[in-house]
């Protein structure tokens, strides 16, 4: 009994030197189990309420958590392992990722029963862990001297001000609805940027390295007009829809975004090799994503449907696969794997798909046989395909053989 003590504790600190080593070990997995748990709790437990929520509408906490928490904490992964990268710089590990959990962990723990009476120290967590990145970003691009990370630098801290924004319409609902509306909105659109320019730098060694994958060659080049057109677009709508110009104004600009994504798309032709699940998964982020903006815009120039399918079709397929497809190569090219999906991450991203269209087919294209969407069969489906893709890639997370392997 004596010895069981110290070796429990010693395969603790074991398993938290892997998991801070970098920051995806850790926020993947976070991702991947809020995503899983949230909607599934909310629908099936809660019964689309929250136990202590009475001003804030439960629908509204669950935009906000599901964009901000699940969303929240890829981001959180991904921009901790991807600057580093590309800046060849020292990577953030141990404390300030535990730190960034505690914060992003807190507010989650608040939104997760819709607790009111704590709100502003969730928003002060989830401020200040965005304010974290915001800050870091800035720090790298000043220490290096480089323009590389501006893009990733705007979008963040568009996010941060949104949330500020959403946070202060929570403090007073019943007078700032609208405000609250509009802010979670504009966060989900911000992510749909992030997501733009996240393909752009990931598309491009992905495809070079199904096309050759000795490396020894690079023959993709992507269209030079290709870059930066869809965030860019995004971001001019997220300007126009926070400046609050009309809805028909809006609805061109999305279309006009949505648009720029589908031609993204067209990337990847690239030969046979299309037909890779590393491609599709890219390529079907962009589709997802392009379609869905431009069904809200087509919601918003008259098209007798609410806006709400589309919004989901982008957030939930587009933003929902492309966190998927990321964390999957991520998983893979930072523990020293071989970059190819298997079986079992091809059915997560499935399902994923198949939960995403079950929940805008009904309200698109109702029938007698589903007039509305299978709330509880979406959650089940939606939370199966991130709990399969960490049963794939947990035991490669949590291996200490991999966990100093750099991702070159």
């Amino acid at each position: 009994m004596t010895m069981a003590r110290p070796r429990k504790i010693d395969a603790l600190l074991a398993a938290r030197d892997v998991l801070t080593d970098e920051g995806f070990r850790l926020f993947f997995p976070l991702a991947a189990l809020h995503a899983a748990a949230w909607p599934l709790l909310w629908v099936v437990a809660f019964g689309f309420s929250l136990p202590l929520a009475h001003a804030i509408p439960p629908g509204l906490w669950h935009v906000h958590e599901m964009i901000i928490g699940t969303f929240g904490a890829a981001l959180i992964g991904f921009i901790t392992t991807a600057v580093p990268e590309w800046t060849d710089t020292e990577r953030l590990r141990g404390r300030i990722l535990l730190v960034l959990a505690g914060l992003w962990g807190t507010a989650r723990l608040i939104g997760l029963l819709g607790f009111e009476a704590l709100g502003v120290v969730g928003a002060v967590a989830d401020l200040l862990w965005l304010g974290v990145l915001v800050l870091y970003i800035a720090k790298i691009s000043l220490e290096k001297r480089t323009t590389r990370l501006k893009s990733f630098l705007f979008w963040v801290t568009c996010l941060l001000i949104a949330e500020a924004v959403t946070r202060y319409a929570f403090l007073d609902i019943e007078a700032r609805m609208a405000l609250a509306t509009q802010a979670t909105h504009l966060a989900g659109f911000i992510f749909i940027g992030i997501l733009g320019i996240a393909l752009a730098r990931v598309t491009v060694p992905v495809t070079n390295l199904v096309l050759d994958p000795t490396e020894q060659t690079s023959p993709f080049r992507p269209h030079p007009g290709r870059v930066n057109l869809a965030p860019g677009l995004v971001a001019v709508l997220v300007i126009a829809d926070a400046a609050g110009l009309s809805a028909p104004t809006t609805g061109y600009l999305l279309i006009a975004a949505g648009a720029a994504f589908m031609d993204r798309v067209a990337e990847a032709f690239i030969g046979r090799e299309s037909a890779r699940s590393e491609i599709l998964a890219l390529a079907g982020a962009s589709a997802f994503a392009g379609l869905g903006l431009m069904l809200v815009g087509a919601s918003r120039l008259g098209l007798p449907i609410s806006e709400l399918p589309g919004l989901h079709m982008a957030l939930m397929g587009g933003l929902g696969l492309g966190v998927l497809a990321v964390f999957s190569i991520a998983g893979l090219r930072h523990t020293g794997q071989a970059l190819v999906f298997v079986r079992r991450t091809r059915i997560a991203m499935l399902l994923l798909v198949a939960a995403m269209a079950l929940r805008v087919g009904p309200e698109i294209w109702p029938t007698e046989v589903m007039p509305a969407p299978p709330y509880t069969l979406v959650a089940l489906l939606w939370g199966a395909a991130f709990l399969l893709w960490l049963r794939v890639y947990w035991p490669f997370i949590r291996d200490q053989a991999t966990f100093q392997h750099d991702g070159s």
